[in-house]
């Protein structure tokens, strides 16, 4: 059996040759080749040792695939911890025909956590370095939020998204060239530092003593958690209903089809918290109203599409499930656009008349590929007259779902 390449992955902490490990030390030592970028090779190079300034994956892949596993040992230097957000999971699975090592380091958290006198073990830890993940939800729903920042989400531009959000004075703390002689630890709140520069490649703490933990996991927010107007809204029973028949995944990409004051819109964004929701809605004042429970909830994975739905749907990336809760006459031609885009698309349709439940029953018995279950909801709810409670009747609402039948 052939010998295989050892490559050293690294760990090296915040970037201070000081807060090396001594493991970590030793496995440097015992490499004749170093790959990293040149901030952090700098501190470990020697006349010794061959140095490559680089930590493109297949730029690494090409120099373990040219070196001699009976003389040659790699260490790839990535920041921070093998096991936080690091390059070290994707360098292993590039390196089949290597033997990969981990070594462990301080991680940016860690480091960060300490400078600040601040426990990080009940902080929710968030990633807007190269990764689409929702920080003001985070923020809105935990007392404490770390956050790594880099490309476009500058801890600057992330403090004003908040700010849009009605998060403008949480307390937060910046990380700028952490362990280096130039560090430097600013702190305020979110307005005051969405009007500073920082350093692309920042850290964050974010402290929110007034978060509220609207759960993720269970459907049927209260009715009085949403700003309310005259623009109709699917009332809690019935939206618990609809979202069990929906069965959101967490990486789901969704459609509310006439939003109307966003209840359902948010529930789906609370539940998809890894996923994307467009309300559609072509009601201004909806619109509007839309906007402020986006704002109250803080589901910055909703976005809301302002204009008729069967145009606007079409330039959308293709959904994993649908709901409708109005279709302004377009129904059949809606469904026709979103079956084009996935043809395994979830879709919960809610009506209040028989027009439209016969609509859709029409439509599915000329599309036979997909199942259609009906129930028909009736929910009642107490009203004090005196010292009784009176059942008032709400309208009763049609929940049908279409899912598409195994082969």
């Amino acid at each position: 059996m052939s010998q295989k390449l050892r490559v050293n992955i690294v760990g090296i902490g915040p970037g201070n040759p000081d807060l090396l490990t001594g493991e970590a030390r030793q496995a440097i030592a015992s490499s004749n080749i170093l790959i990293g970028d040149k901030r952090m090779l700098a501190a470990f190079a020697d006349s010794s040792k061959t140095v490559y300034d680089t930590i493109k994956t297949a730029a690494i892949a090409e120099i373990a695939a040219q070196a001699q596993p009976d003389k040659d040992v790699l260490a790839v230097l990535v920041s921070g911890d093998v096991g936080f957000f690091s390059l070290a999971k994707t360098i292993s699975g590039k390196l089949p025909d290597c033997e990969c090592v981990r070594y462990c380091g301080i991680s940016s958290l860690v480091y960060f956590s300490s400078k600040l006198q601040l426990s990080w073990d009940d902080a929710k830890i968030v990633s807007m370095h190269g990764r689409t993940q929702n920080l003001v939800a985070a923020v809105a729903r935990n007392k404490k939020v770390f956050s790594l920042t880099g490309g476009e989400n500058s801890p600057q531009k992330l403090c004003a998204q908040l700010c849009e959000h009605g998060l403008g004075q949480v307390k937060v703390y910046v990380g700028e060239n952490l362990s280096y002689p130039e560090e430097k630890i600013t702190s305020g709140t979110a307005k005051e530092i969405s009007a500073l520069d920082f350093p692309s490649l920042s850290v964050m703490m974010i402290l929110n003593e007034d978060a509220q933990s609207f759960t993720s996991t269970v459907h049927g927010l209260a009715d009085d958690l949403f700003q309310r107007s005259k623009v109709p809204m699917t009332k809690q029973e019935v939206r618990s209903v609809s979202m069990s028949k929906l069965q959101p995944k967490a990486t789901d990409l969704i459609y509310d089809i006439g939003a109307g004051t966003g209840s359902c819109s948010i529930e789906l964004a609370l539940l998809a918290s890894q996923g994307k929701v467009w309300a559609f809605e072509r009601n201004p004042v909806a619109v509007e109203l839309l906007g402020k429970n986006k704002a109250l909830f803080g589901v910055d994975n909703l976005e809301v599409i302002a204009g008729e739905a069967l145009e606007n749907i079409k330039a959308m990336p293709a959904p994993d499930c649908v709901f409708v809760g109005g279709s302004g006459g377009d129904l059949c031609e809606m469904l026709d656009v979103i079956y084009a885009k996935n043809s395994n698309c979830r879709v919960v349709i809610n009506a209040i008349t028989v027009e439209t439940l016969a609509e859709v029953a029409a439509y599915y018995k000329e599309h036979p590929a997909y199942s259609l279950e009906i129930v028909n909801v009736f929910v009642a709810r107490s009203k004090h007259l005196g010292s009784y409670n009176l059942m008032m009747a709400q309208n009763p609402v049609y929940v049908m779902t279409a899912l598409k039948k195994e082969d």
